[in-house]
C-alpha cells in the first residue's frame, strides 16, 4: 500500500467510545494528520478495503463486534504490512509477543503531547497545525534518545489524571489486603476464601477498568470543553456542566445495579436540573423502552448539550419558549426516531462554526449505528435521531 509523500497522512481510528473516539480525532489532527473514523473492527475492514491511502491504523483494544482491536492490528498487519499500528487500552497490557511486529501500545487515558510526538515519529510531521515546523526535527530526534523522565512535559489535568490513577491503584492494593483479613476474622475456610478471592479479583478488575475508563472520557471532557473555548470561564463551565450530566447519568445506573435503565427516566434526569421551578418546559411524549448503560451515558451527554444550549440561545432563553421531546418505535423496520424540538422561542440562526456540541451530537448517531439530523428553521431547533434499536437494547 503506497501514499504520495506530497499529501497528508490518513490515520484511522478505531474507538467506540464517542468521547474517546473525539479526543483521538483530536490528537491526530493536532500531529498534522487527517482522521479517518470507526466505530468497530468491521466498519474499519470495510474502510480498509476500500481506500489505499490509510497509513497508520490508531485502534482501542477492547470493542465489540466479531474482533477486538488487538484481532484488528494482526488482520490490518497481515494484509497490509505498511500501515503502522498503535493499541491503546485502559484494561489490558498486551505483550510484544501479543502484538503485531513494530507496533506501539499506550494506556489510558493519552498524554496528548506524547501522542503527537510518537505519531509524527512513526508516520512523518503532516500538516503540522500546532507545532512549528522548525522544532520537529528535534522533537522527533528527542523522542528517540528521551529517557521516560525526558518526555514532552504533560498538561495540568493529565497530570492530575496521572495521580489520580495512582491513589486509585494504592485504595486497590488496600482493599485486597482488608478483603483478605476479613475473610480471615470471619472463619471462611480454604475453599471458600479462594472462590471469594476470585470473585474479589473479578470486580476490583471490573472497578479499576470503569474507573480508567472514566478517567479517560474526563480527559477528553476536559480538553474538548476548553480547546474552542472564548475564555478559560467559558470553558470552565462547560466541563463543570459536561461532567455533572456524566455524574447523574452514573446515578442513575448505580440505582439499577447497571442493567437496563427507562428510556423515559434517561431523558427527565438529563433536562430535570434545567427545568424551571412551577413551569414544565419539557414535554415528553413516547413509549418506554429500558436501554443498555452505553446508550444511557450518551443520550444524557447529548441531552445536556442540547439542554445547554436552548437555555443560551434557544427556546428557553425566553419565559414562553418549550422544548417538545417525542418517539416513535417502528416495529416493522426495527428502529426508534426522536425528535427535539425547540417552540415559542426567539429566531434561529445556524451558527457560524461547528462546535464540540455539534460534534458530540452528531459523533452520537454514528456509536449508536444511526442518523443525526439538525435543522435550524426560523421558528425552531429540531434535533432529530433515527438508530436501530439494536443498538439501544441489549441482547436478550
Amino acid at each position: 500500500m503506497s501514499v504520495d509523500p506530497t499529501e497528508v497522512p490518513n490515520v484511522l481510528i478505531v474507538e467506540d467510545e464517542m468521547m474517546l473516539r473525539m479526543r483521538a480525532v483530536d490528537i491526530v489532527e493536532d500531529a498534522g494528520f487527517h482522521s479517518v473514523e470507526a466505530v468497530n473492527a468491521d466498519e474499519a475492514m470495510a474502510i480498509l478495503e476500500s481506500r489505499s491511502d490509510i497509513s497508520l491504523l490508531f485502534t482501542d483494544i477492547q470493542m465489540p463486534g466479531s474482533m477486538d482491536g488487538l484481532k484488528l492490528a494482526h488482520t490490518v498487519h497481515n494484509r497490509w504490512p505498511g500501515i503502522k499500528i498503535i493499541l491503546v487500552s485502559g484494561q489490558v497490557k498486551p505483550s510484544d509477543a501479543e502484538r503485531p511486529v513494530d507496533s506501539r501500545f499506550f494506556g489510558k487515558p493519552l498524554g496528548m503531547h506524547q501522542m503527537i510526538t510518537e505519531l509524527q515519529t512513526m508516520v512523518g510531521v503532516g500538516a503540522l497545525k500546532i507545532v512549528p515546523s522548525a522544532v520537529i526535527p528535534a522533537v522527533v530526534a528527542a523522542s528517540h534518545a528521551a529517557t521516560p523522565t525526558e518526555l514532552p512535559p504533560r498538561s495540568a489535568h493529565e497530570a492530575v489524571l496521572s495521580a489520580e490513577n495512582d491513589s486509585l491503584r494504592v485504595l486497590l492494593e488496600q482493599a485486597g489486603i482488608d478483603a483478605k483479613m476479613l475473610l480471615a476474622q470471619a472463619g471462611i475456610d480454604a475453599k471458600e476464601r479462594e472462590a471469594a478471592d476470585k470473585l474479589q479479583k473479578l470486580i476490583l478488575g471490573e472497578l479499576h477498568h470503569r474507573i480508567k475508563n472514566t478517567l479517560a472520557t474526563v480527559s477528553a471532557i476536559a480538553s474538548q470543553s476548553f480547546r474552542a473555548a472564548p475564555t478559560i470561564e467559558h470553558g470552565q463551565q462547560a466541563m463543570e456542566g459536561r461532567l455533572l450530566a456524566l455524574g447523574r447519568a452514573h446515578d442513575l445506573l448505580m440505582q439499577i445495579s447497571w442493567s437496563n435503565a427507562s428510556l423515559t427516566h434517561t431523558f427527565s434526569g438529563a433536562t430535570e436540573p434545567f427545568e424551571s421551578q412551577g413551569a414544565r418546559r419539557f414535554h415528553f411524549n413516547g413509549p418506554d423502552i429500558r436501554i443498555t448503560s452505553g446508550a444511557v451515558i450518551a443520550l444524557a451527554m447529548t441531552f445536556n448539550e442540547l439542554c445547554t444550549n436552548t437555555t443560551k440561545f434557544g427556546a428557553l432563553s425566553i419565559p414562553s419558549g418549550r422544548v417538545e421531546i417525542a418517539w416513535t418505535i417502528d416495529d416493522d423496520k426495527q428502529r426508534l426516531r426522536l425528535t427535539w424540538t425547540e417552540k415559542a422561542g426567539p429566531p434561529v440562526q445556524p451558527p457560524e462554526r461547528r462546535s464540540f456540541g455539534t460534534r458530540m451530537m452528531e459523533s452520537l448517531g454514528q456509536q449508536l449505528n444511526g442518523q443525526v439530523q439538525l435543522s435550524y428553521a426560523p421558528t425552531g431547533f429540531v434535533y432529530a435521531l433515527d438508530v436501530p434499536l439494536g443498538s439501544l437494547i441489549a441482547a436478550a
